[in-house]
């Protein structure tokens, strides 16, 4: 950060995404495609660069091809003045071995600390749906003094077995336990019906983290994780505080999308995630462009409908032909939807083809499916379930290129 402290910002991007296969069939999860033209690394990078973190190694693991790709050709940052966004793949210091978890990735990784030199780390996950503004949750990092600041949304209490779950104590800030997904957990003092889940991002003093994660590879018993392992251990030593990220405020933000974060995790929130995209005031709006998400824009002419090809309460993006109909769906670039084709509440990756007659709803398909005229999706669930991917709320999913009956 310019004129201030200085932060090295370290992404987990090595997870393997299975939740949300077949998406994640031949790539890693952050780099599957979100809101037609973003991968979802995007994201998360976008917020660290909108706030001046400037230095960011990206940590990748598991079919990381297309993700190292997308991070080295887009995220090309001035190297005049030192910044970079830069992909780590695991580099096996401490042996043969891949990484053994998120703590231990960033263990194998601790050159690229002692190459910077930073006063903070923001470790910060790379596959959630949001925007934030890290210089705020820093700010109150170091006016707490606490050896790390965890990041928490106020979430349904009825939900809170899908997160990890922050208890804290009587002041609220400091943080007294973790629960790993719990069944039934304490509500909150001030609202009973929510807990605060863990939003992955994570603030640490740079002295504080690696002397944890030197003290965890010494623990055989460990699971080697930032969740799991290293922040039960300095809130036991009562080093770790809560950011509530309802304080955040973030610039041309508005009242409906304040605070939005979506952990997309699975078809069914991946597909819902993309339902907030649509109306006319989404709950989370692409067009703030006073903190702008960026991506790689491939050179292609505007979105072209000919006659009788219509799209309502739908995002289409460059490239695509419209000939049929479109309702409350997201396009990715290249996509042509035929004539007489219905495309309904669906998500269509790049260069999928919809042919004449065919009929699409409630799906979501990969880059380069084609779906020959007067094909359905999503009309026969009991033949649906026997050829594709269906989620448990009935989203339909095709892989990349998978070839539609």
């Amino acid at each position: 950060m310019r004129g201030g402290p200085s932060v090295l910002g370290i992404v987990l991007a090595g997870g393997e995404g299975k939740r949300l296969m077949p998406l994640t069939a031949d790539r890693a999860k952050p780099a599957v495609t979100f809101g037609g033209t973003y991968r979802l690394v995007d994201f998360v990078l976008s917020n660290l660069v909108n706030a001046d973190i400037l230095r960011i190694c990206v940590l990748t693991q598991y079919k990381s091809h297309s993700l190292d790709r997308h991070v080295s050709t887009t995220w090309r940052m001035s190297s005049l003045l030192g910044n970079y966004v830069t992909p780590v793949p695991a580099q096996q210091r401490l042996g043969p071995r891949w990484y053994l978890g998120s703590a231990d990735a960033i263990l194998q990784s601790l050159n690229l600390v002692h190459d910077e030199q930073p006063d903070y780390i923001a470790v910060f996950g790379a596959d959630h749906v949001y925007r934030m503004d890290p210089r705020q949750m820093l700010r109150r990092h170091i006016e707490g003094g606490a050896g790390v600041t965890v990041a928490g949304i106020r979430v349904p209490r009825r939900d809170a077995s899908s997160f990890g779950v922050i208890s804290t104590a009587g002041d609220g800030v400091h943080v007294s336990g973790f629960l790993e997904k719990p069944a039934d957990p304490p509500g909150l003092p001030d609202d009973p019906d929510r807990v605060f889940a863990s939003m992955g991002n994570y603030l640490f003093t740079t002295k504080t983290l690696v002397d944890a994660l030197r003290q965890d590879a010494e623990d055989e018993d460990s699971v080697h994780d930032m969740g799991g392992s290293i922040l039960p251990m300095l809130t036991s030593l009562g080093q770790a505080q809560l950011y509530d990220f309802d304080d955040n405020r973030v610039p041309g933000e508005t009242a409906r999308d304040h605070g939005y974060w979506r952990d997309v995790g699975t078809l069914d929130t991946y597909y819902e995630a993309h339902m907030d995209l649509i109306s006319d005031r989404p709950a989370f709006n692409l067009d703030n462009r006073k903190w702008p998400i960026y991506t790689h824009s491939d050179q292609l002419p505007p979105a072209k409908f000919c006659a009788g090809g219509i799209a309502g309460e739908s995002v289409v993006s460059a490239g695509c032909v419209i000939r049929g109909q479109v309702t409350r769906s997201v396009l990715s670039p290249g996509v042509v939807v035929e004539q007489g084709a219905v495309v309904q509440g669906s998500v269509l990756h790049d260069n999928v083809h919809v042919g004449r007659g065919a009929v699409v709803r409630g799906a979501v398909l990969d880059k380069n499916v084609d779906v020959p005229a007067g094909a359905t999706i999503g009309v026969n669930p009991a033949r649906d379930a026997e050829l594709y991917t269906v989620s448990g709320r009935g989203i339909i999913a095709l892989g990349k290129g998978q070839h539609v009956m």
